[in-house]
């Protein structure tokens, strides 16, 4: 009986998910095939004309047709790259967006490497943003707060991953109220929801069906999140501290104007643009 070669089995795939209208098919065929039978990305290549474990390919289809449903790739392989490092991913958090590694960029070029600094990561999520800046900064030692508890479970696990569960606490709390005592964080970071009810409606499925509504949506106007949270950052920070703030695209002039009313920041506030020019990051200086 002729067995299936990878190159049969990828043919399919791709067919199947183009046909469910599905982004990027082919790569998503790839990177399932990846997991499932253990091969590397050039490995693939070489493999192709290759017949397959027979026993590997329920699983290979399993995938495939959760795939084929718009369940993110990320989901089904229980991980996402963030900033060169694999991080653990569930149902429980958003999948991390290459637009919030710019915020590390930034703290780059704000810390020296071997700077001793606390930070606070307001609505850490899966982690990302506490974990690689306390990776990147042997000597940093943060506090990172979420309101789910699926999401504190996957953080923990991937400081864990990392080896920084020794300097990242992770606490249950809902950022919009007042949690720290004043003037104690060097540095905050902050991810909040930040999609209006409207745009809701209008991404794609394989957002709005799968990742968290929760992370996603901060209200009507996209926006009472980050008013919630900006007198709390002001009275986190100390003097001369920053924050880095991830914002939607369309709330530029809006988070400008929330932060720069804060007397704390007046007179500091900058929105930068991510690398397609939209607006991405508000940075705030405590005065």
């Amino acid at each position: 009986m002729k067995k299936n070669t990878l190159r049969e089995l990828l043919s399919a795939a791709n067919l199947k998910l183009t046909e469910a209208g599905i982004d990027s098919p082919a790569l998503s065929a790839h990177l399932l095939a990846e997991k499932v039978f253990k091969l590397a990305r050039l490995k693939i290549i070489m493999e192709m004309n290759n017949p397959v474990n027979d026993d590997l390919i329920p699983a290979f289809n399993d995938f495939v047709d959760r795939r084929a449903q718009g369940e993110p790739v990320a989901y089904i392989l229980g991980e996402k790259e963030f900033y060169g490092m694999d991080f653990k991913v569930g149902a429980g958090v958003l999948i991390p967006r290459p637009e919030t590694e710019e915020i590390i960029e930034h703290v780059l070029k704000r810390f020296k490497k071997d700077d001793a600094f606390l930070f606070a990561d307001f609505g850490t999520g899966s982690g990302i943003l506490a974990v690689t800046i306390a990776k990147l900064f042997p000597q940093a030692r943060g506090i990172a707060m979420e309101l789910s508890a699926d999401a504190l479970g996957i953080a923990r696990d991937n400081a864990k991953k990392h080896s920084v569960d020794d300097r990242v606490l992770f606490i249950k709390a809902d950022f919009t109220l007042p949690v720290f005592k004043n003037d104690i964080f060097d540095l905050v970071l902050a991810n909040p929801p930040y999609l209006s009810d409207a745009e809701l409606g209008e991404i794609s499925h394989e957002v709005a069906g799968f990742e968290p509504v929760s992370a996603l949506v901060g209200g009507e106007l996209g926006d009472e999140m980050i008013k919630g949270c900006a007198p709390h950052i002001a009275a986190a920070l100390k003097p001369a501290g920053c924050m880095y703030m991830e914002i939607g695209y369309l709330q530029g002039e809006a988070a400008y104007k929330i932060f720069d009313s804060c007397a704390a920041f007046s007179g500091q506030v900058e929105v930068l643009a991510d690398i397609s020019n939209h607006d991405r990051i508000v940075v705030a200086l405590k005065n």
